[in-house]
């Protein structure tokens, strides 16, 4: 844990978060290491992608410090701030794609918005980022043209246009069907580990995390439930660890929600 300190991209502490009366964050602390692949993993509606929020500077935490890549969010000038988000990569759940552009622009898109770059050089961009996620035979289709797929791997093109140090993920398995998840999860660990960037994947989805991650945290009511590499969160003993990487129904997390006896309820008077 040391070790993932002193190596840290992403280096959070004390975090504090809520949404009027409801708290997200309660003091939470994260390192993010530089080069790996780290996920974000609890149940819906635990803050899974307000964190990735937290991080770019689009929301402002309640107490605590966010820092990236040295660079303390907060404090930082808004022309600061914009400068640091064109080195963060995002691939958006629904991939928001821009729909009255063809694959082609829109991957096309930030380089033309952020870059002097000639046509001549963006085309050959936007060509080796196309070539990458392997749809460069699919650049002159629409976005709705495309399968759900293939969304989602152009959205990651386009995430990539400008060589981001850091990539975050929002739920990129999220209503993908098992051979779009299989791709997906190989690109995710094959641009980590050619391009050397670091990751951030919140994902609920056990399988392919625990498959691609270096680290993982769990998080559930503003708090770390556990974290570690995914061999050892898989053979831990915490009950609310093991009810979530096994899918069991009951547990911690309990199945009924909380209510008085059901004998009380059938017995009173309706109004």
């Amino acid at each position: 844990m040391d070790q993932l300190r002193q190596n840290s991209l992403v280096r959070i502490r004390n975090l504090h978060f809520s949404h009027g009366d409801r708290v997200i964050f309660d003091g939470i602390d994260m390192d993010i290491p530089h080069g790996q692949i780290t996920a974000i993993m609890g149940p819906s509606g635990t803050g899974k992608t307000t964190l990735l929020k937290l991080i770019a500077g689009q929301l402002v935490p309640d107490i605590g410090t966010i820092e990236v890549d040295g660079h303390d969010i907060q404090r930082l000038p808004t022309s600061q701030l914009y400068k640091l988000r064109m080195r963060m990569g995002m691939l958006f759940q629904s991939g928001a794609l821009l729909t009255d552009l063809d694959v082609f622009d829109n991957v096309a898109f930030p380089l033309r918005e952020h870059t002097r770059l000639n046509n001549a050089m963006i085309r050959k961009l936007v060509l080796l980022k196309l070539e990458a996620v392997g749809l460069r035979g699919a650049r002159h289709l629409m976005p709705a043209e495309l399968s759900g797929g293939m969304a989602r791997r152009v959205a990651l093109a386009r995430a990539i246009a400008l060589d981001p140090m850091m990539m975050m993920y929002d739920e990129p398995f999220s209503g993908q069907d098992p051979i779009s998840m299989g791709v997906l999860v190989q690109l995710i660990r094959q641009l980590n580990r050619a391009a050397h960037i670091s990751s951030i994947l919140v994902s609920h989805d056990i399988h392919e995390t625990l498959q691609i991650a270096d680290y993982i945290y769990m998080i559930d009511g503003g708090k770390i439930i556990s974290q570690g590499a995914p061999q050892s969160l898989q053979t831990q003993q915490d009950a609310w660890t093991d009810q979530f990487i096994q899918g069991r129904p009951d547990g911690p997390v309990a199945f009924h929600y909380a209510a008085p006896p059901l004998a009380d309820d059938l017995l009173e008077s309706a109004p």
